[in-house]
């Protein structure tokens, strides 16, 4: 479904609206993917949505798939502009660095996301929910 006809150039994006984008799609994602896996109770699903999208959780992620090196260098440029910008907020329950981190994983979601690569958009979403799942 295309809603709009421009094109944002996501290259030239702010770091901090390519994370806002990758939050909320990131978001949608975890919500399908648990009532997908028969997760229907509004208790359940919060809490356990909240593993996915938590800064604690993202940064979880991001580390282990840094580790691996799976991050192209494109995406590791994405991340670490997304992980040094300046929000100007400072996180309730999380310290600074792993925010900030959470951050950058969102901004490459969103690169990604608004870039219409959508086969290695989904390959992270897949990894995250593997790494997430594998306590």
């Amino acid at each position: 479904m295309i809603l709009y006809e421009k094109k944002v150039d996501e290259k030239q994006l702010n770091s901090l609206a390519l994370a806002y984008m990758g939050d909320a799609v990131l978001e949608i994602y975890v919500r399908r993917h648990l009532l997908y896996s028969g997760k229907v109770k509004p208790n359940n699903l919060h809490r356990e949505a909240t593993k996915y999208v938590s800064a604690k959780g993202q940064a979880k992620v991001v580390h282990r798939l840094l580790d691996e090196d799976f991050f192209s260098e494109e995406e590791i440029a994405v991340f670490k502009r997304g992980r040094n910008a300046k929000s100007g907020s400072v996180p309730k329950n999380t310290d600074v660095q792993t925010y900030r981190n959470s951050t950058g994983f969102e901004a490459v979601l969103g690169y990604l996301y608004l870039a219409n690569k959508e086969e290695r958009f989904e390959e992270i979403i897949k990894a995250t929910f593997s790494i997430i799942e594998s306590k």
